[in-house]
């Protein structure tokens, strides 16, 4: 049944990315657009400490496509962050495709981290096909199979966890996150299940990385 969702949710998702047209992307001018950004995303191992206590997720390395799409996200309310709402709708869509752009590129060239991965446990391996992870994030949960989808091999595991509970509880205005798929995904598990999931994920090597500004080197 989800991989039957999941099929039906890729070709839409082809469908309706065939209809769009695709904003020219400069990283150079997102350079220049980033002072909302840096104050979390620009410190390494920053915490934030509202809705909930967790690390910023890594987001230099990861596509454009998706990042703009997660800013397009919050703006329209679909992800109901009150901080990164508040930056997104200070963006056009422009904006968004420029810094996304920024972040892609920060990221290019840096080797996956040097870590072992560890093959998963029992449970951890019949967690993450019971929720059909490889089927978008890749098999290594580093390769997306479609720039949309975010890498999440070796992102914070206080992030990962806080971010699939989003998807458990899409109405609340704080934490919420409005994701037909993810939501069906998440809801599956319990709580205790999605940290399991996402401690694993976060021990995986992976390609993400936080690279400081100059003025927080």
């Amino acid at each position: 049944m989800m991989i039957k969702m999941l099929s039906t949710a890729l070709l839409a998702l082809a469908f309706s990315a065939s209809l769009t047209p695709a904003l020219a992307q400069d990283a150079d001018a997102g350079a220049k657009k980033i002072a909302q950004c840096i104050g979390c995303h620009g410190i390494a191992g920053y915490q934030a400490s509202f809705p909930e206590v967790h690390k910023v997720p890594m987001i230099a390395g990861q596509s454009a496509k998706y990042i703009a799409a997660s800013l397009a996200a919050y703006k329209k309310g679909d992800r109901k962050h009150p901080t990164m709402r508040g930056v997104a709708t200070t963006m056009s869509d422009q904006d968004m495709a420029d810094v996304a752009a920024y972040y892609e590129r920060q990221g290019q060239g840096a080797a996956v981290k040097t870590v072992a991965a560890r093959e998963p446990s029992a449970e951890v391996a019949a967690l993450l096909t019971k929720g059909a992870c490889a089927s978008c994030h890749g098999a290594d949960l580093n390769k997306p199979i479609d720039p949309t989808y975010p890498k999440i091999a070796g992102q914070h595991a206080d992030y990962l966890y806080v971010a699939l509970k989003s998807y458990q509880n899409e109405s609340s205005q704080q934490v919420g996150r409005n994701n037909a798929i993810m939501g069906g995904i998440a809801k599956q598990f319990k709580p205790a299940e999605l940290k399991v999931l996402a401690n694993y994920v976060g021990s995986l090597p992976g390609s993400l990385q936080t690279v400081p500004q100059s003025k927080f080197r």
